[in-house]
């Protein structure tokens, strides 16, 4: 009896080691089975791990879009641009998200967005003006960047061809001709001798804007005062020195330009010094008449193409659009102003009489 005593106590501490063990590995069991057999433990993804989207959910486009300086037509061509990109299927703050940059019209800080656009690995760069649309091919080379409002691409180097661009780089242009304003100014001033033009020297497409300015000149008997710049502060200054050895001013699509354009119109109103430019939206802010495109328009063109390199259309398979029309700008009120008269003929061929 008192050896079965001295048993027992034991036999259950046996016991206890037994079901301790036994506990341990069940609990070890579930430990393994909640995680998938011998797998780790799970743990927090990285936010590349979540970029792909799971299945049902559409992917955000990252997009940049950059401008060299905001006026009236760039701002239109911006416009359109998210419009042609909505109405293709890509809508800011659904299925896109938009990272809008303005240079502010400094070639240093259309270099810095660019390159932060590249650190950024966006999907896409849309790049309104020449300047931009540089620096955005030069910092962009594994994403497309497609390209609005930029007057000559082959002479800004941005495409060896407008057919088949090669590359990464595609878009549209926004170039007149220079002959056919010409041909404007002269029916409004019928015996103009010297005609005055405000660029700015290190902007590619103003200067071979000047450039084919001046063959049409040459070919009219009309001689050519060029005036340029290399920095907006010096636009007003330029104007004034036009002042009283010209007929008219003109001004072709330079952004920089465009921007200042009410310190030129100051001027040339004082003087009264006739005003005609290359872009709708300056004659509605007082220049007297142009052969302009819709840059609204041209934006839309330039989302849907856009769209269409987003979809899989390769760029080599996206030639560079050039509007093909022109239309007629009258502004009857700078008409008044500037002492000039329109006929009605020209009246009745104008798209828009502004007043």
């Amino acid at each position: 009896m008192e050896q079965r005593l001295e048993e027992e106590p034991e036999m259950r501490r046996a016991s206890s080691f037994v079901m301790a063990a036994l506990l341990s590995l069940t609990l070890a069991a579930c430990g393994a089975g909640s995680n998938g057999g011998s797998q780790p433990a799970a743990q927090p993804q990285t936010p590349s791990q979540t970029e792909t989207p799971a299945a049902g959910e559409t992917k955000t486009v990252k997009l940049g879009l950059t401008q060299f300086v905001e006026h009236p037509a760039l701002d239109s061509i911006r416009q359109g641009i998210l419009d042609g990109l909505k109405e293709s299927g890509y809508e800011d703050g659904k299925n896109l998200a938009v990272d809008y940059q303005n240079a502010h019209a400094d070639m240093n800080n259309a270099v810095t967005i660019a390159q932060k656009y590249a650190g950024d690995h966006k999907d896409i760069v849309i790049a309104i003006a020449t300047p931009s649309a540089q620096a955005a091919a030069k910092a962009i080379t594994d994403k497309p960047v497609v390209f609005s409002a930029v007057t000559d691409p082959l002479s800004a180097q941005l495409v060896s061809s407008l057919e088949k661009p090669e590359g990464n780089v595609t878009g549209t242009s926004d170039k007149v001709s220079m002959e056919q304003q010409l041909e404007l100014i002269k029916t409004f001033l019928p015996e103009l001798k010297k005609l005055g033009v405000i660029y700015t020297t290190s902007e590619v497409n103003a200067e071979v804007q000047v450039q084919d300015l001046e063959e049409a000149t040459k070919k009219a008997g009309v001689e050519l005062v060029k005036a340029g710049t290399s920095q907006m502060s010096e636009i007003q200054i330029a104007a004034q020195g036009l002042v009283g050895k010209v007929d008219a001013i003109f001004i072709p699509i330079d952004n920089s330009v465009v921007s200042s354009f009410e310190a030129v119109l100051g001027a040339a109103e004082a003087n009264k010094v006739p005003v005609f430019a290359s872009d709708t939206d300056t004659v509605k802010r007082g220049a007297v008449a142009t052969y302009g495109i819709d840059y609204y328009k041209m934006g839309v063109q330039t989302g849907e193409m856009a769209a269409r390199v987003l979809k899989g259309q390769a760029v080599a398979e996206t030639p560079v659009e050039i509007s093909k029309t022109a239309d007629l700008y009258i502004n009857e009120s700078a008409v008044e102003k500037f002492g000039l008269t329109v006929t009605d003929a020209l009246k009745q061929q104008a798209k828009e009489l502004i007043k």
